[in-house]
C-alpha cells in the first residue's frame, strides 16, 4: 500500500503513523505543499493522511484548494483517508461544510471522549495532545467520534474509511517536544487549556494513543 503524508509544517510529522507502517511494510511518502506546491495524485494513492499545520483552510492559498480537490478524488474513490487537526477541517471542507473559530482554544493536555462505538476495542476516556482555536462542522453523513469538555466536535467517523480528528494521538515524546518548542508561543496566547509550553513537553506521552491510533489505522484500511 502507497500512503502518501501532507505533511505541513517542519515540526508536525507523522509520528506513530509512521510507525504503524513500517510494522505493516507499507511504503510512506511525505509531501510538503507549503514548501514546494507539490501533492500526490489519487491514482498513485491508497491511502492519504492529512496532518495539521498553522494556516487555516478557509485561508486563500492555492495549495490549500488543491489539496481539498485531492480529497474529493479520494472520497470519491473511497479511498481511506485520516485526517489531524487541519487535516480534519480540510476533509469537512471539501464536503462543503465550514471550518469556523471554536468555542474554546485548546493547546495542551486534555481528555477526549469516545461517542461512538462504531470502532471497537477504543477506550471511553483518552487524554489527547490539542493544538487549534478552529473546529470543523461534523457531516451529516458522518458520526461524532470525540468530543471534548470545551469543544464537541472533536473527531468524526466518515462511513467505514475517514477519520478526521481535531486532536492529535500520532506524537510521540520526541514530537511534542519539537512541536512545543518551535510553536510554544501559541500556547501562551489565550490559550483556554492554560498550559505552558513546558508543562506540555513534561507532561508524559500515554501509551494508549500509539495503540488508539493503531486500531483506527487498522479500521479504515482493513
Amino acid at each position: 500500500m502507497r500512503i502518501n503524508v501532507l505533511q505541513h509544517t517542519p515540526n508536525e510529522g507523522p509520528g506513530t503513523i509512521q510507525e504503524w507502517d513500517n510494522q505493516h511494510g507499507h511504503e510512506l511518502y511525505i509531501y510538503h505543499p507549503y514548501q514546494y506546491g507539490i501533492l500526490p495524485k489519487a491514482d498513485e494513492t491508497d491511502m492519504l493522511v492529512i496532518l495539521g499545520g498553522p494556516l487555516s483552510p478557509n485561508d486563500d492559498v492555492d495549495w490549500i484548494k488543491a489539496e481539498r480537490v485531492l480529497i474529493k478524488q479520494m472520497l470519491k474513490e473511497h479511498k481511506p483517508m485520516f485526517g489531524a487537526c487541519y487535516g480534519a477541517q480540510q476533509i469537512t471542507k471539501a464536503l462543503g461544510y465550514p471550518v469556523s473559530k471554536a468555542p474554546a482554544k485548546e493547546v495542551g493536555w486534555a481528555p477526549v471522549y469516545l461517542e461512538s462505538d462504531k470502532i471497537p476495542g477504543l477506550p471511553d476516556t483518552l487524554t489527547a495532545l490539542h493544538w487549534h482555536e478552529e473546529m470543523f462542522e461534523i457531516p451529516d453523513e458522518a458520526e461524532l467520534l470525540f468530543s471534548s469538555d470545551l469543544v464537541k466536535n472533536q473527531g468524526f467517523l466518515l462511513g467505514d474509511s475517514v477519520i478526521g480528528l481535531q486532536f492529535h494521538f500520532e506524537p510521540n515524546a520526541d514530537n511534542v517536544r519539537e512541536i512545543a518548542i518551535n510553536d510554544g508561543a501559541y500556547a501562551l496566547d489565550h490559550n483556554d487549556l492554560h498550559q505552558t509550553p513546558a508543562e506540555i513537553i513534561h507532561h508524559e506521552v500515554p501509551s494508549e494513543n500509539k495503540t488508539v491510533m493503531f486500531k483506527l489505522l487498522d479500521f479504515i484500511t482493513k
